[in-house]
């Protein structure tokens, strides 16, 4: 869509990790680690909890002009101008969400399958997530896609892709190895204290894979 999105590395928040934390900070330390866009993520929380966790949040990523993503909601993302919005297939179809967002917010799109990537390259999309690439913590039910159809989806994709589940230190090359450029994670960031730490641990490697000659923009 023309808006030269820097997607490498794809931080997003988990509630039950956050349990108790300063999710402000929490952000705050994601992207001083080198986080490029945050997702702000939240199945169980009340559409107001969810407002006021998201105004905080834009806040945050304002003062470092680093992309705000909210999952599935587009009234949240409406009410906190936040930068766009993340749905899933069984959310509101793509072509609502760039209605009422317009042609200038980001819109992304989970995919599961190469069926589905397929048809996303038809859809008016910025962006796609692809996934389960491994078993995950944070969604229990994922379907697991794997590794060889990440590399299929990189290679069909008219949009950027960006790999997601269970992605952690001990697999991060793998994933890259197939070609994708950009990397989701959520418990490998949140999973103790050193938030800013393991942030910039993956944001390393993902950076040494980009001097071997691919572009993580």
């Amino acid at each position: 869509m023309g808006k030269n999105l820097k997607l490498s590395l794809y931080v997003i928040t988990d509630e039950k990790l956050l349990e108790g934390k300063d999710i402000g900070k929490a952000v705050e330390e994601v992207i001083l680690g080198g986080a490029d866009i945050i997702q702000y993520r939240a199945k169980q929380k009340s559409s107001k909890q969810m407002y006021q966790e998201a105004v905080i949040i834009k806040k945050v990523c304002d003062k470092y002009r680093i992309p705000f993503i909210i999952n599935d909601r587009v009234d949240i993302a409406l009410s906190v101008n936040a930068d766009g919005v993340h749905v899933g297939q069984e959310d509101l179809d793509v072509e609502v969400v760039r209605r009422l967002l317009g042609f200038d917010k980001i819109v992304g799109l989970s995919t599961k399958n190469i069926n589905q990537v397929e048809e996303a390259n038809r859809l008016p999309v910025d962006y796609i997530g692809f996934g389960s690439v491994f078993p995950t913590g944070t969604k229990k039910d994922a379907q697991i896609s794997g590794l060889e159809q990440l590399k299929k989806a990189v290679e069909i994709s008219v949009q950027p892709v960006v790999a997601i589940g269970g992605i952690n230190e001990q697999n991060i090359q793998s994933v890259l190895d197939t070609g994708c450029e950009n990397i989701a994670v959520v418990s490998a960031v949140f999973k103790d204290e050193n938030i800013r730490q393991n942030t910039k641990r993956l944001k390393e490697i993902i950076k040494k894979k980009n001097k071997m000659g691919f572009s993580i923009d």
